[in-house]
C-alpha cells in the first residue's frame, strides 16, 4: 500500500509583491473618497466664518464712517455758523461807525417809495370788470345799465373816488384784430385797463393777480375790488358797505364760498378758479375775512324783494350761471327791478 501526502503549491514571490502593491493602491484610493468631503466640507465652513467675520467687520466700519462722516458735517455747519457770526461781529461796529451812510441808505430808499407813491393816483375803490375779447355785448349792457359813461364816469371818479374799469388783457398775436378791435372802443368809451396778460379762459387766476398788481401800481386806493361783467352791481351800496370798513387794516369782502381745507405748500400756488386763489393768497395773512350775502344775491324775485324791503343788494347774479345767466337780454331787467335810487347815492361822500 503507498502512502500519498498531499502538498500546496508555492506562490511565486512575484505575485505577492503585485498583490502588495495592488493593495497599498486600493487603501489610498479608498482613503482618498471617504475623507475628502468631509475635508472639504471643513473648509467650505472656514471659508463662511472667514467671509462672515469680514461682512460684519465692514458693516460696523460703515457705521463707524458715517457716524464720523455726520459728526464731520455738523462739526462743519458749526464752524460755517461760528465764522459767519464773527464776520457780522466785525461788520456791526463798521455800521455803527458810520450811521450816516445808514441814513442815506434809508432816505434814498425812502425816496425811491414816495416817488413811486406820488405818481399814483388817490382813489377810495378800484373796481376791475373781467372781460373778454368776445363779450362786447356784455360790455354795453353793463354800460347802459350799472355802470356811468363819459363824463359821468370821469365825475364819479374826481368826485366820490370810484374808479370803474374794464379790464383785460392782450391777445397771443401782436396787434391781431382782437387787440385793434379793443383800441377801437377803448378810443370811444375810455373806460378800459390794459394788463400785461395773455387772454385765456384758463388763465383767470393769472389775470385776476395781474390786475390787483396792477390797479395797486397806479391807484392809491382803500379797496381793490373785481367782478364779471355778467354781474349787476350796485355802485352805491357797494361804496357805502366799504365805507364801513374802511378803517380796518386788513379786509377781503365777499361771498365766502366753502370747501375743503388744503395744505399742501405745493397746491396752494394757484387754483384753476381765481376766486378760490386769492383766498388762498390771503390764507398766511392777518385779514378780516368778512362774510357778506349782499354781495350775491340771486337775480329777481330775490333781489327785487330786498330792494322792495330797503334792503338793497350790492351784487346780483345767477349761481348755476356764475353770473347772470344771458345777461345781455336780462340785465336791463334785474337793473330796472333791483337798481338802487342814484339820487342817494349821488349825496354820500366817500374819502378817497
Amino acid at each position: 500500500m503507498k502512502n500519498t501526502r498531499c502538498t500546496g503549491r508555492k506562490v511565486s514571490p512575484k505575485w505577492i509583491l503585485i498583490f502588495s502593491t495592488f493593495s497599498f493602491a486600493f487603501g489610498m484610493f479608498f482613503t482618498n473618497r471617504v475623507w475628502a468631503p468631509l475635508d472639504s466640507d471643513g473648509k467650505v465652513m472656514r471659508r463662511r466664518e472667514q467671509e462672515i467675520k469680514i461682512i460684519s467687520d465692514d458693516c460696523i466700519t460703515n457705521k463707524d464712517s458715517d457716524i464720523l462722516g455726520a459728526i464731520h458735517k455738523s462739526d462743519e455747519a458749526i464752524r460755517s455758523l461760528g465764522n459767519s457770526l464773527s464776520k457780522l461781529r466785525m461788520e456791526l461796529p463798521i455800521a455803527e461807525s458810520s450811521p450816516e451812510k445808514l441814513n442815506h441808505g434809508s432816505l434814498q430808499a425812502n425816496k425811491t417809495v414816495s416817488e413811486k407813491d406820488s405818481r399814483r393816483k388817490k382813489a377810495f375803490v378800484v373796481i376791475g370788470i373781467n372781460t373778454a375779447f368776445s363779450s362786447r355785448r356784455r360790455r354795453d349792457s353793463v354800460r347802459e345799465t350799472w355802470m356811468p359813461r363819459g363824463e359821468k364816469l370821469i365825475q364819479l371818479e374826481k368826485e366820490k373816488g370810484i374808479v370803474v374799469r374794464f379790464i383785460i388783457g392782450h391777445s397771443a398775436t401782436s396787434k391781431s384784430i382782437l387787440d385793434r378791435a379793443i383800441d377801437s372802443e377803448e378810443s370811444q368809451h375810455k373806460d378800459f385797463l390794459r394788463l400785461k396778460h395773455v387772454e385765456g379762459y384758463h388763465e383767470l387766476t393769472a389775470k385776476t393777480r395781474t390786475f390787483f398788481a396792477t390797479a395797486y401800481a397806479n391807484w392809491d386806493a382803500k379797496f381793490y375790488v373785481k367782478v364779471d361783467d355778467d354781474v349787476h352791481v350796485n355802485l352805491g351800496m357797494l361804496a357805502s358797505t366799504l365805507h364801513r370798513h374802511q378803517t380796518k387794516p386788513r379786509v377781503y369782502m365777499g361771498c365766502m364760498k366753502s370747501g375743503p381745507v388744503l395744505s399742501q405748500k405745493e397746491i396752494l400756488h394757484k387754483y384753476a378758479n381765481e376766486d378760490v386763489s386769492l383766498g388762498a393768497w390771503f390764507i398766511g395773512l392777518d385779514v378780516e375775512h368778512i362774510d357778506d350775502r349782499n354781495m350775491c344775491c340771486g337775480t329777481p324775485p330775490e333781489c327785487e324783494w330786498k330792494a322792495e324791503t330797503g334792503n338793497v343788494c350790492i351784487a346780483s347774479f345767477d349761481w348755476s350761471c356764475s353770473g347772470i345767466c344771458k345777461s345781455v337780454e336780462r340785465m336791463k331787467q334785474v337793473h330796472k327791478k333791483c337798481g338802487e335810487n342814484r339820487a342817494i347815492f349821488g349825496t354820500t361822500n366817500f374819502e378817497a
